[in-house]
């Protein structure tokens, strides 16, 4: 199941409703870009008003080191002619529908980059600012790459080398851990009512989101729906 689609004009993001047999409860999934055409966002927020309760990313929290990597999606909207806009709150969330937020903080999410091997830890900070000049200059035209794909399982054996990253395994496993938590807590406590759930992370972490509801709690994907995050012009 292909969960980000990069063709030769467009991205398209797949929204993925999963249920469980015999429950009225269902998780609906947003993979998110975090930067994306201001249409991508319009459509996302316009779905979450159906929903009952929002899952939400975000780390908590403030440190330069978070700041520091994140300017590799913070550069790009800069460029008015990208066309672009960064991913923020108001731009998705209705007022009327509560949001809860299991990520980690700033201080756990550096602490778990700093298990990297010291070389691969300074690299990446020096990289990430470096990464965010490029992709201001190149614009929409970084979205054309096959390397933005994402698949809820590596079809390739490079997918899977990238997917075993140590950095990736840091980036990922202690947030990853925290969010399918809170699902399962929703699960059980709220697993007999009729409500929509949707979770609104990053599209990288949308692999271990429904492998995790489908191993633990049995839900299932049983529709999904394209979203145009660009189009070319």
């Amino acid at each position: 199941m292909q969960i980000i689609e990069v063709n030769g004009y467009s991205v398209r993001s797949a929204a993925i409703t999963m249920r469980r047999s015999g429950a009225p409860l269902e998780f609906v999934i947003f993979p998110m870009l975090h930067v994306a055409s201001p249409t991508f966002y319009s459509q996302v927020r316009i779905r979450l008003r159906a929903c009952d309760l929002i899952v939400m990313e975000g780390i908590r929290g403030r440190s330069a080191g978070v700041s520091a990597l994140t300017l590799a999606y913070r550069f790009a909207p800069r460029r008015r002619r990208n066309g672009l806009q960064e991913q923020r709150d108001e731009l998705l969330l209705p007022k009327d529908v509560p949001v809860i937020n299991p990520d980690v903080t700033a201080a756990e999410a550096m602490a778990d980059l700093r298990t990297l091997p010291r070389w691969m830890y300074v690299l990446l900070m020096i990289s990430a600012p470096v990464m965010g000049l490029v992709f201001a200059l190149r614009g929409p035209r970084a979205f054309f790459d096959e390397d933005l794909e994402v698949e809820d399982l590596p079809s390739t054996l490079r997918a899977e080398m990238l997917a075993d990253h140590p950095v990736d395994h840091a980036m990922s496993d202690r947030r990853d851990q925290r969010l399918l938590d809170a699902l399962g807590e929703i699960h059980t406590e709220r697993g007999s009512e009729s409500i929509r759930v949707a979770v609104v992370y990053g599209a990288g972490h949308v692999p271990a989101i429904v492998s995790g509801l489908w191993d633990r709690y049995a839900y299932r994907p049983r529709e999904a729906e394209w979203l145009t995050v660009y189009v070319q012009s």
